[in-house]
């Protein structure tokens, strides 16, 4: 079985990844207009830290690095999940140790 994903997975993770970035870019705007009601320096703070962050999300969603906890492995595009990851590493510990 091949661990390609589907178009319909890649939509959703797309999807999420615009969704997830336009809501830090809100927040961030919240932030600036002091919707929270915290002191000048801390919303201005946040404001830029989750505007910041608004904007990575968006440079790495335009790039599509959104693995969303699963790790290219080869050039052919497969992807293994973190669990699959950890196994591996952990095979190849238990063999350095014979």
């Amino acid at each position: 079985m091949s661990n390609k994903q589907s178009g319909l997975v890649q939509g959703m993770k797309m999807g999420f990844g615009i969704f997830m970035v336009l809501f830090y870019l809100g927040v961030a705007a919240l932030l600036a207009v002091n919707f929270f009601g915290l002191p000048k320096y801390l919303s201005w703070f946040f404001a830029l830290v989750f505007a910041a962050y608004g904007i990575y999300r968006g440079y790495r969603e335009v790039k599509g690095e959104h693995t969303y906890g699963m790790r290219r492995y080869d050039d052919e595009e497969e992807y293994e999940t973190y669990a699959e990851r950890l196994k591996r590493m952990e095979g190849n510990n238990n063999e350095e140790k014979i």
